[in-house]
């Protein structure tokens, strides 16, 4: 048999940019800009009306996710199949208070381990501008897309999930991917989750956070934060780097996303973050502006990281004083 027809049906690894590059069936796993930019387009397009929980569109986006992660190849670990539905209330001076339906979207990836590694990202927005904060009083009734918030978190759950259920390696650590619901009405979902948790929580490792990933700054870099909430991050960040991307460390574990709910539940945390733009929780914040190059660049670093994480024991908590 040829060599280039071996490439195309065993896994082998590659040396791209000083970074190793699976490939299976001759396709590379690893996050593309075609992907990303695919799921961002879905999720942040006009269609979708901004996502807002409660809506159509809201659990259209749900069954965008399901379907993504029946594709990968994850087993359900919802409550309802691969959802776990709870109520959020929404309280805004534009509309009434009100009880809505929402749901996380949970894949689990079994490799038969005794621990867990948790990732998340919210997928719902602000709808029309009748949920959740919001930053310009005049665009009411405007379509908040959401493209950055959180369409580029959504896109790079969806590509990890596919990344680590095809890479065709068993890795020493199960994965469980969480598209949480209601973050925009105060980390509602997430908080349901830790509350009600469909494993138990203290068979999770870490908990990996994306929220807002797609509108990278050079000059300031991507933000990850937790670094303060284990003592074994400073080793697993050793000699981690990116192409086309750098980062900086905060070591907070709380704040305003989801890997908040984690947290407060002393389990060590990281939390993907390329800042807040002039866009942010506004109609303006659309697909033409999202960095894709960037933000594949992002989950490469953690790939990285996790895959570091992954030759260690289960991690211990750190608080954060």
């Amino acid at each position: 048999m040829k060599p280039f027809t071996v490439l195309a049906f065993f896994l082998v690894s590659l040396l791209v940019h000083g970074q190793s590059v699976r490939l299976v069936h001759g396709q590379s796993v690893r996050p593309t800009t075609e992907s990303v930019a695919k799921h961002i387009q879905f999720l942040a397009s006009d269609k979708m009306k901004g996502r807002g929980t409660g809506s159509k569109e809201n659990k259209k986006a749900a069954a965008y996710i399901v379907k993504q992660f029946k594709k990968t190849g994850l087993s359900p670990l919802g409550t309802d199949g691969f959802l776990q539905p709870f109520t959020a209330k929404v309280r805004r001076i534009v509309v009434p208070d009100s009880i809505r339906s929402a749901s996380n979207v949970i894949g689990f990836l079994d490799n038969g381990a005794p621990y867990t590694i948790v990732i998340g990202a919210h997928y719902d927005h602000l709808g029309e501008g009748r949920q959740g904060s919001l930053r310009d009083a005049n665009a009411v009734g405007q379509i908040h897309n959401g493209a950055d918030d959180n369409a580029s978190g959504v896109a790079g759950l969806l590509e990890l999930a596919r990344y680590f259920a095809k890479n065709d390696v068993k890795e020493p650590y199960n994965f469980l991917f969480i598209a949480f619901g209601a973050e925009e009405l105060g980390l509602v979902g997430s908080r349901y989750f830790v509350n009600n948790p469909t494993l138990p929580l203290d068979k999770i490792n870490f908990m990996a956070n994306m929220d807002m990933i797609g509108r990278y700054a050079p000059d300031r870099g991507v933000g990850i934060g937790g670094y303060g909430t284990s003592d074994a991050w400073p080793d697993i960040f050793k000699d981690v780097s990116g192409d086309n991307v750098k980062f900086f460390t905060d070591r907070s574990g709380s704040g305003g996303a989801d890997h908040a709910s984690f947290y407060a539940k002393k389990i060590p945390v990281l939390f993907f973050h390329t800042g807040g733009h002039d866009d942010y929780h506004k109609p303006t914040d659309d697909f033409e502006k999202i960095d894709l190059v960037s933000e594949v660049g992002i989950l490469n670093i953690e790939i990285q990281l996790i895959e570091n994480a992954m030759k260690l024991p289960k991690l211990n908590f750190t608080e954060v004083k």
